[in-house]
């Protein structure tokens, strides 16, 4: 049934082709505002391929189909395109030819070839990459006016219209007129009178503004237009509160329809605009009349720097999100020791840790949707149960859970892998080595300005050494009740140059995935913190925000160097002595059992 849909799906696409002299299309897994999470009614490559991952590019040309998409998907996406014309493309794996290598090889010798993007939900910098790499091949025109879905995808979901809410300055700790000065400020010193902020993200940080149109991110979908005098803030006139409203114009911000921003920026044809080519669409950058300045935003940079407030809300959040955890895995913990842990799934578990969770002060939902994954499913790195892949537990190996949630006062993200039972030599072997690149990473001390790039090394070091590797990367930031995944500072091998500086959070995930058998992530949130200043300059540190013990059942702790074990006996004083007061007699028996020194 599956194949036969996506089969009636691409013979209507084609026939829109064929009608609109296009040779291919591309339907990439974006939003008019390059989110990493996407609102239903942008899921046009989920739609036409069956695959639901977050990340992945489908191609389409008269007679062929390809899907691509990175590491984290490989296993999953094999599997839910089995059976279609789709063919898996596997990002940055030798061979495996780009989207632009691949359309310049079927469409050889197509005299005037087109191929489709729509323009609204592809980046400015995307497109003219496209068509710099397609040229290559030929003359092949890159046409961005048309979007298929809006006929074929007759139950499209609509654009969301979920209330906006006013974030509250106890937990925002800046009030949103100042964020706005800072934003002119940087303005002023890029020579630019006026910056389109797109990033949904961006837009709620800014004016202190949350919502609920994207599932697990509190944000709105909306773009905001910045000049020096005022600003607009174009969203559908539904979701806005008289409260909203007020709060808006009490900072000097007007609003306007959503649909209307194309339109405003052909209106503006004096002075110059900041736009940055990788966050604004195409559409949107080819409709400003005025001269344009290309760059980044300033305010991802801003946002990743968390104020005294957000900070200690983070710390506040862990704390809660730390209790959650400790009660989940003693309950976990007491249905192996009552040998009942086969009556348990991979959706059971999550939903009872989700409860924990929703026990909490502050909670405001999940911030992803858990990965549980059990046994060979823990290989597969994002992972989600559902009903069709739901499995039991048995009473050995290991159990991955990544999970993580909102909160008013902060955003947490927690990886722990479990041992249910016995484990092999090859799952200690494994979770050894992953631990010792999780406390290496989190020991290291390293100079103010260093990028994430030149810090990855050291959490694979201990995987290198044994052969082994992972593609995702390391770490991200984390938002301040936004967004899990929050940069543009990263911890991967891929070059990211952001520097990173104190007050920025960021994740320490290493992990081995061992296909068909199981798979192996430990992951804490950290925050970077001073460590000293010499002539030398001034050196930082990373303070773990994250309070969880980590499961030594799996470890062979002969593995581990004098200074990893004192890492391990000092990060579990720390769980102890900060969790300890919010639990009663009976957790905090069990905290100290699990937390006791090596």
């Amino acid at each position: 049934m599956h194949d036969n849909i996506i089969a009636d799906r691409l013979l209507a696409l084609r026939r829109l082709m064929r009608e609109a002299h296009l040779h291919a299309f591309i339907i990439p897994s974006s939003d008019p505002h390059k989110s990493e999470y996407l609102p239903d009614h942008w899921k046009g490559r989920e739609w036409l391929t069956g695959f639901d991952g977050s990340a992945g590019t489908a191609v389409v040309t008269m007679d062929k189909a390809a899907l691509w998409t990175d590491s984290r998907y490989f296993i999953a996406a094999a599997e839910q395109i089995a059976g279609t014309e789709f063919v898996l493309m596997k990002e940055r794996i030798a061979g495996t030819p780009s989207v632009a290598e691949w359309l310049g090889e079927c469409l050889a010798g197509v005299p005037q070839a087109r191929v489709g993007i729509d323009g609204m939900v592809s980046m400015a910098a995307e497109v003219d990459d496209l068509a710099r790499q397609l040229a290559k091949y030929g003359d092949i025109e890159v046409v961005t006016d048309i979007d298929p879905l809006d006929e074929l995808w007759t139950d499209r979901p609509p654009v969301p219209d979920a209330q906006v809410e006013v974030f509250p300055l106890e937990f925002a700790g800046e009030d949103a007129s100042s964020k706005l000065e800072r934003v002119r400020a940087e303005l002023r010193r890029e020579r630019a009178d006026a910056l389109l902020v797109s990033a949904l993200d961006d837009i709620a940080w800014t004016l202190n503004l949350r919502g609920g149109d994207v599932h697990c991110n509190p944000v709105f979908v909306a773009y905001l237009l910045i000049t020096q005098e005022e600003a607009t803030l174009f969203v559908a006139p539904e979701k806005i509160s008289p409260k909203v409203l007020d709060a808006l114009q009490a900072i000097g911000v007007s609003t306007a329809p959503y649909e209307a921003v194309a339109v405003h920026l052909r209106g503006i044809t004096k002075g110059t605009m900041l736009l940055d080519p990788q966050k604004v669409n195409h559409t949107l950058w080819k409709a400003v009349a005025c001269e344009v300045v290309a760059g980044p935003s300033p305010i991802p940079v801003m946002k990743v720097v968390k104020n005294e407030v957000e900070i200690a809300g983070f710390h506040h959040a862990m704390e809660r999100d730390g209790v959650a955890m400790v009660k989940w895995l003693k309950w976990l913990e007491g249905m192996m020791d009552r040998g009942e842990v086969d009556t348990l799934t991979e959706l059971s578990v999550s939903g009872r840790l989700e409860a924990f969770r929703s026990e909490q002060q502050h909670f405001r939902g999940l911030s992803f949707d858990t990965i549980s994954g059990y046994a060979a499913h823990g290989a597969v790195v994002h992972y989600e149960p559902t009903e069709q892949t739901d499995i039991h537990l048995q009473p050995k190996g290991l159990l991955l859970v990544d999970s993580g949630g909102q909160y008013l006062d902060g955003t947490t993200d927690i990886t722990r892998t479990i041992a249910l039972g016995p484990v092999t030599p090859e799952e200690r072997r494994v979770y050894t080595l992953v631990l010792k690149g999780h406390i290496r990473l989190q020991m290291l001390k390293f100079p103010k300005g260093a990028c994430g790039s030149q810090l990855d090394a050291v959490a694979r070091a201990p995987l290198w050494e044994a052969g082994l590797n992972f593609l995702h990367g390391t770490g991200h930031g984390v938002g301040t009740y936004l967004n899990v995944h929050e940069g543009p500072h990263q911890i991967r091998m891929e070059w990211m140059p952001t520097p990173l500086h104190e007050g920025m959070t960021v994740t320490d995930e290493p992990g081995i995935y061992v296909e068909g058998k199981f798979g192996v992530r430990i992951e804490n949130t950290l925050l970077i913190t001073p460590y000293m200043t010499t002539e030398f300059g001034s050196f930082l540190q990373f303070e773990p925000l994250t309070l969880c013990p980590i499961d030594l059942r799996p470890a062979d702790l002969g593995l581990l160097d004098p200074e990893e074990k004192a890492w391990l006996n000092s990060y579990h004083n720390l769980v102890f002595d900060r969790l300890s007061p919010l639990l009663d007699e009976e957790h905090q028996q069990w905290l100290r059992k699990v937390t006791t020194q090596i």
